[in-house]
């Protein structure tokens, strides 16, 4: 409910800061009328990572432009799942396709689009823990491996100098579900942990050493919220909604980075897109010196091809909308805005997609 309601209360900033008018309701560059026979012009599904800020934008698009779009917040290896199978509009995802992935798509070729940046952050829940706790990448993963088991161990003592460590079990919750979360959370711990990449790997479903599964953001939040002793991955909004306590990271400058958005947009901004990239790229542990390290891009998967005239062209106006309105409002729900230069190559990217056999 926390969620919801601030979304909403985005959604409404987002329709005033856009200068969009009532005018636009119920218009649609096919003439068509704006809502199908069952109410829903489209439907999606995939990662709950950016389900807050994706709330927010398809109230406010609502609200501007009279397209009722549904989205169902079940994890990036559902929303895949369900694209592969053309059973919604439109995915999203955390973690990238793999070409194995992309291969089993019934409709062909599929195309990312980022949308925000966000920070997987490590909430915990240590009551006599007063200040951020700091840690490193190798503890993370070995407390994801159970080779660090109690919260006074030596190796995060040491990071803690004067910190009340109790001498309790370290209680590891970790995703049930695929999660592209998850792949961001394991792609770091590979980046960093040789012997993370070698046992484990990354991936949006991972075989876990240790931990306690919960589905979805959500069900981690919720479960590390009511856990006493126990620690988590989630992403930034949902820790900070939860008001969980979270960690500094050190980056691979040696800092210990506080998860925000402006650390987030660092690590982005470190990053250097190639002129013919299709933005399936990582920026986890980013070079430079204020960048999170923990940080991503989240995407839509948008057919390259659209069957369907009337939804293709209702979900590129929606996209070409929430490029230009609603990454002004993402920095409300703790995302990072995607860089202004970024969202025009977007945008003009939206020129590729074919609806109804033509560009």
């Amino acid at each position: 409910m926390i969620h919801a309601t601030r979304s909403l209360v985005v959604a409404a900033a987002i329709v005033l800061a856009s200068g969009c008018s009532g005018e636009m309701k119920g218009s649609a560059s096919d003439g068509s009328k704006s809502a199908s026979s069952s109410g829903v012009d489209l439907t999606g599904a995939g990662a709950t990572f950016p389900n807050p800020v994706y709330t927010a934008w398809i109230h406010a698009y609502d609200s501007v432009a009279g397209v009722k779009i549904n989205y169902q917040s079940i994890g990036s290896g559902g929303g895949i799942r369900q694209m592969q199978e053309q059973t919604v509009d439109f995915g999203a995802t955390d973690g990238p396709m793999t070409p194995d992935e992309m291969s089993k798509a019934k409709g062909g070729p599929i195309m990312h689009f980022p949308t925000v940046l966000g920070a997987d952050v490590i909430i915990y829940n240590v009551p006599s823990v007063t200040q951020p706790l700091k840690l490193t990448g190798p503890v993370i993963a070995d407390v994801y491996l159970g080779k660090i088991t109690k919260w006074n161990d030596t190796r995060i003592a040491t990071l803690n100098a004067g910190a009340n460590l109790p001498a309790s079990d370290i209680i590891v919750v970790r995703r049930s579900d695929g999660s592209g979360t998850t792949f961001i959370f394991t792609d770091y711990l590979s980046t960093v942990s040789p012997e993370w990449e070698k046992t484990v790997g990354r991936g949006k479903d991972v075989k876990w050493p240790v931990g306690i599964g919960a589905k979805g953001n959500e069900g981690v939040a919720g479960q590390v919220k009511q856990t006493p002793g126990s620690i988590g991955y989630t992403e930034l909004a949902y820790a900070r909604q939860n008001k969980l306590q979270y960690a500094h990271v050190r980056n691979a400058a040696g800092r210990f980075i506080e998860p925000s958005i402006a650390s987030t947009s660092a690590a982005a901004a470190a990053a250097k897109l190639p002129p013919d990239t299709d933005y399936r790229v990582s920026i986890v542990n980013a070079v430079g010196p204020d960048a999170y390290p923990i940080a991503s891009f989240t995407w839509l998967l948008v057919y390259q091809n659209q069957p369907d005239a009337v939804k293709g062209r209702k979900l590129k106006e929606f996209m070409r909308w929430f490029y230009a309105n609603g990454e002004k409002a993402a920095t409300a729900l703790d995302y990072g805005p995607l860089p202004g230069n970024l969202s025009q190559r977007l945008i003009a990217r939206l020129d590729s997609i074919q609806v109804g056999g033509t560009k």
